[in-house]
């Protein structure tokens, strides 16, 4: 079968950029990415074909031979290209592409860099009252510490004295070959470092850092919202002989209230009504976030659903001195267990109604048109 054009693969122009060619190699590599289509035969072939495509158009000396002589130029092993054979390795080129996106890390890899140490998250409960105002919180994380007994270098004579590793020979990662693809992975003798610590600590077994419990002090700003993440960066896990330490990422939760309910910089609060109280208007008191109260006048004929509005008295807005509003929604209820009295007053009242306007005029005209529903049928 013929091959497809190197430019056709990646879906640009033969004049691209290389910023363009880039640009549309990782929209392709991140859709068509096997790890992304599990089992998908199609998508691994079309995969192989775009990195296939991107080696050779991102190296001007092949793009210049693969422009003159097309896919000839490439044959009997020439370039590589037709064997798929990346330099470096095809983790050598996500790495660079992706980074943390397709699971890199800073600072890890070969070439004898140091891992820095691995992100770890945690998880914060607080109520809307502190979400409203900020807080300071308490957090417990199992991590890991420099080890102290030699001093994060992983040695017993806490230096830096190590040996280039055997097992990857100093470039920190190991490679196989798995069907077409040349897969790179980590080293597991030296952790990635492309080093092998001499006179490894019996502490820490030289890796320079040992498990622990920390309790750290995150603070909460006014504002934050639910499923916020907080990044504290530095306050991960140690890095393995004095790399860089990883980020603690704090996932907070704000817990349901019981008053009132939260929507962006918008606070609601339901009020029931009893029917009278909506019928003659009046004057409630409700509470606010911030824990003072405010007065709500209620006019008179007040509906199920109308909703009364208090500029300001909403929720602190993040990073902002500004707050939203805090809307009142009325629900009137209807009197249960009547008293004898109650009820001659209501029946009386309902007595009253049918030879004089009711002031329902909602009530009078659903069912107006009901009757000029049925009076249309018959």
């Amino acid at each position: 079968m013929a091959k497809q054009d190197y430019y056709a693969a990646l879906g640009v122009q033969r004049g691209a950029s290389a910023d363009e060619l880039k640009k549309a190699y990782r929209k392709q590599a991140m859709q068509f990415h096997p790890d992304r289509n599990p089992g998908d035969k199609t998508a691994e072939a079309k995969f192989k074909e775009i990195n296939e495509a991107y080696d050779v158009l991102k190296d001007d000396q092949k793009r210049a031979a693969y422009d003159r002589f097309g896919h000839a130029a490439f044959e009997q092993g020439g370039g590589q290209a037709g064997g798929f054979g990346f330099e470096g390795g095809i983790g050598d080129i996500f790495e660079q592409m992706f980074g943390d996106m397709m699971g890199g890390r800073r600072g890890g890899g070969g070439g004898g860099g140091q891992r820095a140490g691995a992100d770890i998250r945690a998880g914060v409960e607080i109520s809307l009252e502190e979400a409203f105002a900020g807080t300071k919180s308490q957090v417990r994380v199992p991590t890991r510490l420099a080890c102290d007994a030699c001093a994060g270098t992983g040695s017993t004579d806490k230096s830096a004295s190590n040996d280039t590793c055997t097992t990857c020979g100093g470039a920190g990662r190991v490679r196989a070959q798995q069907g077409f693809f040349l897969v790179e992975r980590t080293c597991p003798t030296c952790g990635g470092s492309g080093r092998t610590v001499r006179n490894p600590c019996r502490v820490c077994g030289g890796t320079g850092t040992v498990p622990r419990e920390r309790t750290l002090a995150v603070q909460i700003p006014a504002g934050v919202e639910d499923g916020t993440r907080i990044r504290l960066a530095g306050e991960g896990e140690a890095g393995g002989k004095g790399a860089a330490p990883g980020d603690l990422y704090v996932h907070v939760t704000v817990k349901p209230h019981n008053i009132f309910q939260r929507d962006g910089a918008n606070i609601f609060c339901r009020v029931p009504l009893r029917m009278t109280q909506a019928a003659l208007g009046g004057e409630i008191e409700v509470p606010a976030i911030d824990g003072s109260r405010a007065k709500v006048k209620i006019p008179a004929g007040t509906q199920t659903g109308d909703q009364f509005r208090l500029r300001g008295k909403g929720f602190s807005v993040l990073r902002s001195a500004q707050r939203g509003d805090m809307y009142i929604q009325v629900a009137v209820e209807t009197p249960q267990n009547l008293t004898r009295k109650q009820r001659e007053l209501l029946e009386s009242f309902e007595t009253e109604g049918e030879s004089h306007a009711t002031g329902s005029p909602e009530h009078e005209g659903f069912f107006a048109k009901v009757r000029d529903f049925f009076e249309g049928r018959s």
